[in-house]
């Protein structure tokens, strides 16, 4: 299954995302998994607007992703873009294989506490990080690929 990177960026598709990540690890396709985010035609359309034509995105929920990765196998070079640890969290518990999870920006708002100037977590999302880094799972804060990797799990208790 060539999922090439699993990302947590709250901003979704955005310059960062589309000039350094997708480049780097020569992305054909994003998978945005948010229910949210499936249940909003508006934003999946200013989602899909601002990607390039050639690089394919779609949208899933948690458990619709979950049903696919059941019944397909994922064959292009494909980013897996998530807005919080809670569902990553909720693919890996329904088969979701990854490696390494790369955090990219959660924004700070009420009921957050900030881990770094681009993360801040609430406690359900700080237990969602714990459960994948107890399961082996690299989580690695880094906004640009130029930027020094910070292991998450130094930063909480």
């Amino acid at each position: 299954m060539p999922i090439n990177l699993a990302r947590i960026d709250d901003r979704l598709i955005h310059g960062q995302v589309i000039t350094t990540w997708v480049k780097n690890h020569d992305i054909e396709q994003i998978l945005i998994i948010n229910d949210k985010v499936a249940g909003d035609s508006v934003q999946q359309s200013v989602i899909t607007m601002s990607a390039p034509p050639e690089l394919k995105v779609q949208v899933f929920g948690v458990q619709k992703f979950i049903d696919v990765l059941k019944k397909a196998e994922i064959k292009r070079r494909t980013m897996l873009l998530f807005t919080n640890s809670v569902d990553v969290h909720a693919l890996v518990e329904g088969g979701l294989k990854i490696d390494k999870l790369n955090v990219g920006g959660m924004r700070m708002q009420e009921g957050r506490k900030s881990l770094s100037r681009a993360v801040a977590i609430t406690p359900e999302e700080e237990q969602a990080f714990k459960s994948l880094i107890a399961k082996n799972i690299a989580v690695e804060i880094q906004m640009v690929p130029k930027d020094p990797i910070v292991e998450l799990k130094t930063l909480i208790d």
